[in-house]
């Protein structure tokens, strides 16, 4: 593929990247002015991704995301290894608790939750698989961000001064590297009220063969049970499901 053709269907690919749950229907002349591509060419474009499933067409002429994304999500789903090594798992131990189980993952700079079972009481979640998460918020992040490296994590804190400061995070390096590293080395985390206020979570790492983090498990609860818990008894349960699941992934 040359260049020109490679460009061509990097700037019809990245139509996708222009639905959000802020703007979820988008017509062909809006398309074109936030491309900065003729109208002709939004057009192409949007056929193109209508003809493959990845696009389609409202009552009023708009376009929504299409139904083959649907079912590549089912396919995310099967190949996903956490999934396919973890669920029995992740069953045995919502069914201990009575907890929901969360998975969630950091995928291209976003933190997704890709799978959830219920629990005795399920919890009122407002975020759900394919919704992103705040990065800094939450069990889940907390613990993924805790096990990259130095330089990595230095990174992630250059490029996202704003929203660490926004979730009450240290702004320095020193005290930021000093704050996870705290969180590695406990092996958990527990978040009370963060994402969501009426709502607390327990999440350990889970990684691949390598030793890089490959994302996370988290217990679910309300504030007010969660209070009540004994956490030093509840940690070894999540973080030995945590540690079954990661000795199979690749």
């Amino acid at each position: 593929m040359n260049e020109k053709a490679d460009s061509s269907l990097s700037r019809m690919l990245s139509v996708l990247d222009l639905f959000s749950e802020q703007q979820l229907q988008w017509s062909t002349e809006a398309i074109s002015e936030a491309l900065q591509v003729s109208v002709p060419t939004s057009y192409r474009y949007v056929k193109m991704l209508t003809d493959a499933g990845l696009l389609q067409r409202t009552g009023d002429a708009r376009y929504t995301l299409g139904p083959r994304i649907i079912v590549l999500d089912h396919y995310i789903r099967q190949a996903d290894p956490v999934l396919q090594h973890g669920i029995a798992f992740i069953k045995e131990l919502t069914a201990q608790t009575g907890f929901d189980c969360v998975v969630s993952g950091l995928y291209g700079g976003q933190l997704l939750d890709t799978h959830r079972e219920l629990g005795a009481a399920p919890a009122s979640l407002s975020y759900g698989r394919g919704r992103p998460r705040p990065l800094f918020l939450g069990a889940a992040p907390k613990v993924i961000l805790a096990n990259f490296p130095p330089a990595q994590l230095h990174k992630l804190l250059s490029a996202h001064g704003s929203e660490v400061a926004g979730a009450g995070l240290p702004t320095d390096w020193p005290a930021f590297r000093r704050y996870f590293s705290a969180i590695r080395k406990a092996g958990h985390y527990v978040s009370s009220g963060e994402l969501e206020a009426k709502l607390a979570a327990l999440a350990a790492p889970l990684f691949h063969r390598d030793g890089s983090v490959a994302g996370a498990i988290s217990l679910v609860t309300t504030v007010q049970r969660m209070a009540v818990i004994d956490v030093q008894k509840l940690a070894p349960l999540l973080m030995r499901a945590a540690k079954d699941i990661s000795s199979r992934l690749p």
